[in-house]
């Protein structure tokens, strides 16, 4: 791993001990992935190579399934891919999703755009098809009122997602800002498609204004992952903007089953501590 030598980060990881699951995967509904996104401030500052990203997750916190970000790929061609492909499988690590960003607009109401947002987001479907990875995520930008937000929206998600049936890749949308972040729109859309290829990421911690327990409730019916956004933890090692024991009960009501996936975004922790926090905390209800 000669491009993860920085000191300060490597003594940290050092100090991590990994720490055991408490049931087989086997007995699991649940099982832990990382999302990239948790490393992204390492990351930047080139302590972490994103072809290291599996190892670490593996090695330091004993995750055996990790969620990219795209904006962390350096290129997509096949040697990359296949050297990410590589390191993945040398350490037993299973590739989830591609989270996709700064693509453009999917329900841009210019055609041109929308129809080149769909062309950017090909590159992306084609690269976690490569990987062997069972979705992207993508954001469902727009503009426009309720309405037409949600047939532009339709245009580019239903020819994107046919586009991308062919490769066995699935097109999942995040609350993540704007209408994307109101449940009630998001699953109209999806309903309206009817597609067997998209579905939806509901993250713990970006409804913005819809009740974040009632918007992922509404949006697990199509889940094909849920992401677990840690900020801060109390002294008891629970989150402190989300109640996670409430979380937890609308997940077991539904028929979700499949991984659940680590997104640390705070700032009193290092990524390293509240990496290890947010798992002890997924901990206690998978």
């Amino acid at each position: 791993m000669t491009t993860f030598e920085r000191r300060t980060f490597i003594k940290a990881l050092a100090a991590t001990t990994a720490v055991p699951y408490l049931l087989s995967a086997k007995e699991q509904r649940y099982k832990i992935s990382l999302a990239e996104w948790s490393l992204h401030k390492t990351l930047f500052k080139g302590e972490l190579n994103h072809l290291d990203f599996p190892i670490v997750a593996k090695k330091n916190f004993n995750i055996s399934a990790v969620e990219f970000v795209n904006k962390f790929f350096k290129r997509t061609d096949e040697k990359y891919l296949n050297e990410l492909n590589k390191r993945c499988d040398d350490y037993g690590v299973k590739k989830l999703l591609i989270m996709c960003g700064k693509q453009g607009s999917i329900g841009d109401p210019n055609k041109t755009k929308r129809l080149k947002c769909i062309d950017n987001h090909k590159v992306w479907v084609d690269a976690a098809a490569h990987l062997g990875c069972h979705s992207i995520r993508i954001n469902a930008l727009s503009e426009g009122s309720y309405e037409e937000q949600l047939k532009l929206v339709s245009d580019g998600m239903y020819k994107l997602a046919s586009y991308a049936k062919n490769k066995n890749i699935n097109i999942i949308i995040e609350n993540h800002g704007g209408l994307s972040s109101d449940a009630d729109w998001v699953m109209k859309m999806l309903t309206q498609l009817g597609l067997e290829n998209v579905g939806t990421l509901p993250d713990f911690g970006n409804f913005k204004q819809f009740d974040r327990y009632e918007g992922t409730r509404k949006m697990l019916p199509l889940a094909k992952g849920v992401s677990a956004k840690a900020h801060d933890f109390d002294a008891d090692g629970f989150e402190v903007r989300t109640d996670y024991k409430k979380m937890f009960e609308i997940i077991n009501a539904s028929k979700f089953t499949g991984y659940i996936g680590i997104e640390y975004e705070g700032k009193k922790l290092s990524e390293i501590e509240g990496i290890k926090a947010t798992k002890a905390l997924l901990e206690k209800f998978t």
